[in-house]
């Protein structure tokens, strides 16, 4: 199971990244792969790195210092980043995506084949992606838009929403905050028309729980229950 990342381990990744960065990596550079072109894979530490269509990496795309942009139908290994957002367009393949501090937004038919995981930052499934593993942040919204997760899906203090008949096939985990993370905010919850949970909503902490009537879950467990769910029959509670 993904349990989102505290403090040490965002370190951990910096750590990692750098250690990661081969002896030719740029150091100030941004780094661009043109559209169709093949690549081993790019790094750079103060800089950002541009995929283009239809663009094949066998290796990692990594950064430290800036954004990570995927165009429409490339291939990447890992693609990681410590400060910056990731953007990936449609029917991109890639086996992992995580940032530290940052947004990841996913479009349309794309497969992740392993994990996709921010610490703070939000997170965007679009419709048709498939994520093979887990999926989570500790601050910022997570939303699936007619997406599949096919592991767990947790926060601590971010909202929640499955829209446009999502599923989770793992559980729904909101842990409860705790040291540097000891937010008071009570997250939203929601779990729209169509959408499916097929393992349990498991809450570490209060939330503002919604499920829509066409909604299916495997339960609620934790510090509520199903009877504590406000039920809604709109696209919308």
């Amino acid at each position: 199971m993904l349990r989102t990342v505290n403090r040490s381990a965002a370190l951990t990744v910096f750590v990692s990244l750098l250690l990661a960065l081969p002896a030719h990596a740029s150091l100030n550079k941004s780094i661009t792969i043109d559209a169709g072109e093949s690549s081993d894979g790019e790094s750079t530490v103060n800089g950002k790195i541009s995929v283009g269509a239809g663009a094949t990496v066998t290796g990692d795309v990594t950064s430290v210092n800036g954004s990570i942009r995927i165009e429409e139908g490339a291939t990447v290994a890992d693609a990681e980043t410590v400060n910056g957002g990731l953007r990936v367009a449609d029917k991109v393949r890639s086996q992992s995506l995580s940032t530290v501090n940052g947004s990841i937004q996913v479009a349309s038919d794309v497969t992740v084949d392993g994990s996709v995981s921010a610490v703070n930052g939000r997170i965007t499934i679009g419709g048709g992606s498939k994520v093979a593993n887990d999926l989570g942040n500790v601050n910022g919204e997570i939303e699936l838009e007619g997406s599949e997760v096919g592991g767990d899906v947790s926060t601590v203090s971010g909202d929640i929403e499955l829209a446009d008949g999502a599923v989770i096939m793992g559980d729904l985990i909101v842990e409860k905050p705790s040291g540097w993370n000891s937010s008071n905010r009570m997250p939203r919850v929601v779990i729209g028309p169509g959408s499916r949970v097929e393992g349990v909503i498991r809450l570490e902490r209060e939330v503002k729980l919604y499920i829509s009537e066409s909604a299916e879950v495997g339960g609620v467990e934790g510090e509520m229950t199903m009877d504590d769910a406000v039920r809604f029959s709109g696209k919308r509670p």
